[in-house]
């Protein structure tokens, strides 16, 4: 069947296949794995925010794509090894789906947020007894971005009462936290000392109805748009100015944002 004639996701399926085939495929795809391919699937998933985030739909469009393609590059290695395939993938999260909507799919009544985090308490419940281990923390995935995955473990520690009952515990922590990096004497104390008060800083904001992780990307944005509008006034000379000079640039970015 020709190109056109297929189904875009058959099309993108058979791409795939002909890249991973050991014969007649690329050298590249041939020889990853899911661990040399799960960093590209992670990069491309905050490339999808990051247009979303500059309002760029002709990037989001490409971004899903490029995201699509890791889901069927995971598949297809799956299916090499006899593990299951990509039809097996999208059964199994519609399958999903209906299951948490039962007040759409099923003949629930009742519905919405709740339902849903009810139905996965469950299934995090199931599957932590096929793996014996039913902790509070079970299913955490170990792959999330650190101050993402610091949250979720903190809102699941949460649930079961092992939490500040506000704002004001954890930001009398972080002071305790920031005397404890100032006089730690080694950098591998120094390093854990500092995770601890990212930690504490993330509980914080979780507190005060904060997304660290948005919370920060804002910042970064800030920071690089502040940055360039210095090298933009500096010229060519911005690398040999000192520091003050450097300062009153910084301040100039930031008076010429209250202005915009």
């Amino acid at each position: 069947m020709a190109d056109a004639e297929r189904a875009p996701i058959d099309r993108l399926l058979a791409v795939m296949a002909r890249l991973r085939d050991p014969e007649r495929g690329c050298e590249w795809d041939v020889a990853q794995n899911f661990a040399t391919i799960a960093p590209y699937t992670i990069e491309e998933a905050h490339e999808v925010a990051d247009a979303i985030a500059r309002n760029d739909m002709a990037d989001l469009k490409d971004e899903l794509g490029d995201l699509l393609l890791q889901v069927v590059f995971h598949a297809r290695m799956a299916e090499e090894a006899a593990l299951f395939d990509f039809d097996a993938v999208a059964n199994a999260i519609s399958d999903k789906m209906e299951r948490r909507h039962p007040h759409i799919f099923g003949d629930r009544a009742e519905g919405g947020h709740h339902l849903w985090e009810q139905i996965k308490a469950e299934e995090r419940a199931a599957k932590a007894d096929a793996k014996d281990d039913n902790g509070a923390l079970a299913g955490v995935a170990l792959g999330l971005p650190a101050l993402l995955r610091a949250e979720k473990l903190q809102k699941r520690a949460a649930r079961v009462g092992f939490d500040w009952p506000d704002a004001k515990g954890p930001r009398a922590k972080i002071d305790e936290e920031i005397a404890e990096v100032e006089s730690a004497t080694t950098d591998e104390e120094r390093a854990g000392e500092i995770g601890d008060l990212l930690f504490v800083i993330v509980n914080w904001a979780r507190h005060l109805g904060i997304d660290p992780e948005a919370a920060l990307r804002t910042s970064n944005a800030k920071f690089e748009r502040r940055f360039r509008f210095m090298e933009a006034a500096a010229g060519t000379s911005f690398a040999s100015l000192d520091l003050d000079a450097k300062e009153e640039l910084w301040l100039a970015a930031k008076a010429d944002e209250r202005k915009g």
